[in-house]
């Protein structure tokens, strides 16, 4: 892709392209009695108050205690900073880089190898299983078979994170996801506390036994880590893969450049097609300059992450352009409110592009790789972002 002077517009029309937009428009709105935040000055102000505390996911609705046992994304203020200066080593990017690259590209080759012998697979399948041994392998979550792992926490998290039904529906629901909590901790978390227990590691589950969690406590880290680590990657790798499939140079770029332009690429589409549109935030202080008025303190905010995105204060003109040139042009790191801002902005963002960007450049380099279906694509209304399914991929088989 040739290099943008500051005065051109990458794409002259400025078209909104985004896969996701229409959908979104849709299905993106704030939860009831909060303030809509469109302006990216406003949010950026509101997320990095030292009084905006998390809301919305049922944050307002959790109880413990002990926050000291409770996950950092449901703590605020000194609990929270505490807990996060505690576990923040597992993504660092130093642990990123020295520990968790291996497993990265380990997973995708191994994900890979089985798809050249296969010669077809559903690119769904193919970036779960790899979310699913990254955050493993952080977790620590390693002693029990790969294959079965990854199916038992892709059926629970299909059906534990869905509106609760009423009555005898509801009952039947909840002794249901009981069950495959159940399963869950039995086949995969206890044997790895056990192993953990005998010979600790340097993941979060020695972590968590050395700190004394209650078994609770473990399993909710671990259902935490799944929903922000598995599921928002896998969506994240099939759209960056469906815009390569798309574009031969911005495939090429993204294959002939280093690691910096090809995070440049992830970012730059990532800020088009946040997995995640919407994040809240209670602000425990006035408000200025909300619709021209001042707002009293305790207010609740949904942050509108695909609007600010798009805003031209922030991310410069031509907002509705893929250009991986883009954050050097506006002096930004080119993360943008991608994954939110402030204490509570998503900790694991380095290793959801780090192996993004791995399994990525090894799948474009498969023998006749191609996408053979477009994915089909959905909302998922608890979650609040798009999710996409049935792209089939197909290449050259191997011997």
């Amino acid at each position: 892709m040739n290099q943008i002077k500051p005065s051109q517009c990458p794409m002259h029309d400025n078209v909104d392209r985004r896969k996701s937009a229409k959908i979104a428009m849709a299905n993106t709105h704030p939860d009831e009695g909060a303030h809509w935040v469109k302006s990216a000055e406003l949010a950026k102000k509101i997320l990095r108050s030292k009084n905006s505390l998390q809301a919305g996911a049922g944050a307002e609705f959790v109880h413990f205690d002990n926050p000291e046992h409770m996950s950092v994304f449901f703590l605020d203020g000194e609990e929270h900073a505490n807990k996060k200066r505690k576990t923040q080593r597992f993504l660092s990017p130093k642990a990123v880089s020295d520990q968790h690259f291996k497993i990265m590209n380990q997973a995708s080759r191994q994900l890979l190898d089985r798809f050249q012998k296969a010669g077809t697979a559903k690119l769904e399948d193919l970036s779960f299983e790899l979310a699913v041994e990254v955050v493993s392998d952080i977790l620590g979550l390693t002693n029990s078979d790969q294959f079965a792992r990854a199916n038992r926490i892709r059926r629970l998290m299909e059906e534990t994170i869905v509106r609760p039904k009423e009555g005898v529906a509801g009952f039947f629901q909840k002794i249901w996801q009981g069950a495959l909590v159940g399963q869950f901790f039995l086949m995969d978390v206890r044997p790895a506390m056990k192993a953990r227990k005998k010979a600790p590691k340097n993941d979060a589950l020695s972590f968590y036994i050395e700190e004394g969690y209650p078994i609770k406590s473990i399993i909710i880290e671990c259902m935490t880590y799944g929903t922000a680590g598995m599921m928002t990657t896998r969506e994240f790798i099939i759209m960056v893969a469906w815009y390569l499939f798309e574009d031969e140079a911005l495939r090429e770029r993204f294959l002939q450049g280093d690691i910096k332009d090809q995070l440049a690429i992830l970012m730059e589409i990532l800020r088009l097609e946040p997995v995640a549109a919407m994040v809240h935030r209670r602000l425990n202080e006035k408000l200025e300059g909300f619709d021209g008025k001042t707002m009293p303190s305790g207010e609740l905010y949904g942050i509108d992450i695909r609007a600010a995105n798009v805003d031209e204060e922030l991310v410069g003109e031509c907002p509705f352009a893929l250009d991986p040139d883009r954050a050097k042009r506006v002096n930004n790191l080119g993360r943008y409110l991608s994954f939110s801002d402030g204490v509570h902005s998503c900790p694991g963002w380095l290793v959801a592009l780090h192996e993004t960007r791995i399994f990525l450049e090894l799948l474009f380099k498969v023998p006749g790789v191609k996408l053979e279906r477009e994915p089909d694509i959905s909302w998922h209304q608890l979650v609040g972002g798009y999710e996409l399914r049935n792209a089939i991929i197909t290449c050259d088989t191997s011997e």
